[in-house]
Formats: structure tokens, C-alpha cells, sequence
């Protein structure tokens, strides 16, 4: 092995660091807003373990509804499990990038947050099923077995984006990702309001409105940062944010809609299944939109986006499965994809 250079012996100070690097040597701080989130979710941190366990008895449900529960959380699970190495490596780049000290903390807080939600994923399956995942237990009914087959496709095409995404996060700037990441705020915020209203298991409710709140947060830290960078934004950037609506729409169903067939590599029954599951885990109480439900949260939440990104002459794409006209974007794959929930 060569052996470094001492450079100390020749020079009075050492050359630049090759950049990108991951130690900024400084703690700047321009956004206000941005301080005041991370004081906030100082203020809001929160342990999934404390919540209200003790008033939840799975075995007051049968074993078709404990499946059904379980499938909605495994839904919710191949996203909020992906979330917390998604934000990690959001992060980095934001220490790489040697963004503004409240940045790189809101940036934790986040990591931080979606690492509770998978937690509760993880809570709310194993003490339903009595089993810690729900690839490898034993269904006990056949709504259970339909539950698991579609969990095992779920999964599957989860990890087509994580390769996606790892591939994504070091080509596009944060100004890219920040628009990416905003979408599935702006929808989690509001499907997880409603969960918390309608839910009827108090451990759930609560769960629901913690997280409903976390989600608000995290849009308001999008949010200020698109205000601070979209003003001088390169024109380049807009086609992709474009681009990149259009794919988060399509990956985002799988949890907030139904998965597009067309883009979700599914069974060609997958859909027709997870609605009679979701009836069963409705019907016990647990509360799932309906599909008109589903595609009016959407619908809000993308023209909600759109209000954001007109503001920034940004392009909105067609999202023609909710009814809203705009840009055609059809050459859409997973590999493509870096939005997060």
C-alpha cells in the first residue's frame, strides 16, 4: 500500500477537500421556519411502545379480520419500512451538499420519525398475526392466504424502487427530491387525519394521529425549502420534477389508491382481492377509505401539489386516473422513481 503523502511538511495549510464531502465544518442558519420545525418535532418526538397497548386484545377479532388488519399494515409497511434508509440517504446528502445546520437536523428529525412509523407496522402485524412478518406465517384463512399472496407482490416490486432510488438520490439535487418527497406528505397527511378520526381501536387512533402529525411536519419542511431554492431554480430541473410527479402518482397508489397494472408488476386479481380484504378489515372496525374516498384524497392532494408547483411555472403532469389534465408523461418505470411516503 503507498503510503500518504505528508503534505503538512511542505504547506501551511492543506488543499481544498475534494467535494462532495460529509463534514461541513459549519453550522449556518438562514430559515427560520426550518428552526422552528425542528423545535417542534424536539417537542413531538414520540415512542411507539407507549402507546396504549393495554387496551388492545387482538383475540376480540377473528382470524379472517386479524389478517385483513394485518394486510392493510403490511400494505403501509412495504413503504414506511423503505422510509427510514430512503431519509437516511437524503440525509448524507444533505451534509455532502453542506446544507444549512436546521436542513441537515430537520432532515434527522424525519429519518427519525419514519423510523417510529415502521415501528408501529411492525407492532400492529406481529401482535395481530402473533408472528414478527407476514411473508413467512401461516395464513389461517383463505382471506389470509389472499392477504399473503399479495403481500409477497407488494414486496416485490418494493424492492424494484429501492434499487430505483439508490441509483436516483446521487444524479438528481435536493431541489429535485424535495418535490418527490412533498407528494407523499401532502397525501399521507391527509389519509392519516382521517384514519385517526374514524378508527375505533384507540391504540390505532392514536398511532394514526401521531403520525398524521409527523407527516404535517414533514410537508412544512418541503415546503420551506421549495420556497428557499424553486425562485432560482435551473429550468432543466422543471422536466424532471414533472416527470417525477407523474411517477411518484403511480408508485404512491400501490398505497393510497390501488396499484396501476401498468406499471405495478401484479396478479391480474391483486386488485380484486385487496378490495374484499379491506371490506373484511372494514366491516371489523378498522377504518380503510373506500375506492371513491381513495380517489378524492388523491385528486386533492395532487391539485394541492399543483397549487405548490404552479407558483414555480413547473409543469403538472395529466394524472388522467383522478381526472386532472396536464402533461403527458408516458415513459414512466420503477427504475425512475424516488418519491417516498
Amino acid at each position: 500500500m503507498a503510503k500518504h503523502e505528508h503534505l503538512a511538511k511542505s504547506m501551511a495549510l492543506p488543499p481544498m477537500t475534494p467535494q462532495p464531502n460529509v463534514y461541513p465544518l459549519s453550522w449556518h442558519a438562514h430559515t427560520k421556519k426550518l428552526e422552528d420545525i425542528w423545535d417542534a418535532a424536539q417537542r413531538e418526538n414520540w415512542d411507539p411502545k407507549k402507546l396504549p397497548w393495554d387496551t388492545f386484545d387482538p383475540s376480540t377479532y377473528s382470524w379472517e379480520e386479524r389478517e385483513a388488519i394485518a394486510y392493510w399494515w403490511t400494505i403501509l409497511s412495504v413503504f414506511d419500512a423503505s422510509a427510514p434508509p430512503v431519509f437516511a440517504a437524503a440525509f448524507i446528502k444533505t451534509y455532502e451538499a453542506h446544507e444549512e445546520d436546521p436542513v441537515r437536523r430537520c432532515f434527522f428529525s424525519v429519518t427519525r420519525d419514519e423510523q417510529n412509523h415502521e415501528q408501529i407496522c411492525g407492532l400492529a402485524i406481529t401482535k395481530m398475526l402473533e408472528h414478527p412478518d407476514p411473508l413467512t406465517y401461516v395464513p389461517k384463512t383463505e382471506i389470509g392466504r389472499k392477504a399473503q399472496r399479495n403481500a409477497h407482490w407488494l414486496y416485490y416490486n418494493g424492492g424494484r424502487y429501492w434499487n430505483g432510488y439508490k441509483n436516483a438520490v446521487p444524479k438528481y439535487s435536493l431541489a429535485v427530491l424535495f418535490s418527490s418527497f412533498l407528494m407523499g406528505e401532502i397525501a399521507a397527511a391527509t389519509i392519516f387525519h382521517q384514519m385517526a378520526a374514524k378508527c375505533t381501536e384507540p391504540v390505532f387512533k392514536e398511532a394514526f394521529r401521531n403520525i398524521g402529525r409527523d407527516e404535517g411536519r414533514h410537508m412544512a419542511i418541503c415546503l420551506s425549502l421549495m420556497e428557499r431554492d424553486y425562485p432560482k431554480m435551473d429550468l432543466s430541473d422543471k422536466a424532471l420534477i414533472t416527470k417525477q410527479v407523474r411517477a411518484g402518482f403511480l408508485f404512491l397508489s400501490g398505497v393510497l389508491f390501488e396499484p396501476p397494472e401498468d406499471f405495478w408488476d401484479i396478479p391480474a386479481d391483486f386488485v380484486a382481492w385487496q378490495r374484499e380484504i379491506e371490506t373484511v378489515a372494514r366491516n371489523a372496525g378498522f377504518y380503510v377509505p373506500e375506492y371513491e374516498a381513495k380517489k378524492e384524497n388523491w385528486k386533492n392532494a395532487m391539485l394541492n401539489l399543483k397549487g405548490v408547483l404552479d407558483k414555480y411555472g413547473i409543469p403538472f403532469p395529466a394524472i388522467p386516473e383522478v381526472g386532472i389534465t396536464g402533461e403527458e408523461i408516458r415513459d414512466v418505470d420503477m427504475v425512475d422513481i424516488i418519491p417516498v411516503f
